[in-house]
């Protein structure tokens, strides 16, 4: 029970996220007062509504895009059509556009 919870705030959490900005999955976590980058990423591998929770927002700490449900390129692409610049698979200037949720 505790991780449909807890799975159900993470992805309240990306839905905050506004168009255009990034966050990084150790950002999901420790506003989620976890330590499982790797369970933040298993929620939204498994996201079931990702137009409304876009999980395509979320990205590796080192700016890597990371995984998506679609596949990456699709991933990529996302991000473009929001203005986000991305290079070899990696967020440029990832300050940038970085959101945070806490």
């Amino acid at each position: 029970m505790g991780d449909i919870s807890l799975r159900d705030r993470c992805y309240k959490l990306i839905a905050r996220i506004p168009r255009g900005r990034i966050t990084t999955y150790k950002e999901v976590a420790e506003a989620l007062g976890i330590k499982g980058y790797r369970l933040v990423g298993m929620f939204l591998s498994r996201n079931p509504r990702p137009v409304e929770i876009p999980c395509h927002r979320v990205v590796k700490s080192n700016g890597d895009v990371g995984g998506y449900i679609f596949g990456v390129e699709k991933k990529i692409e996302l991000l473009r059509s929001e203005g986000i610049v991305v290079k070899n698979r990696k967020i440029e200037n990832l300050q940038r556009y970085f959101f945070r949720l806490k």
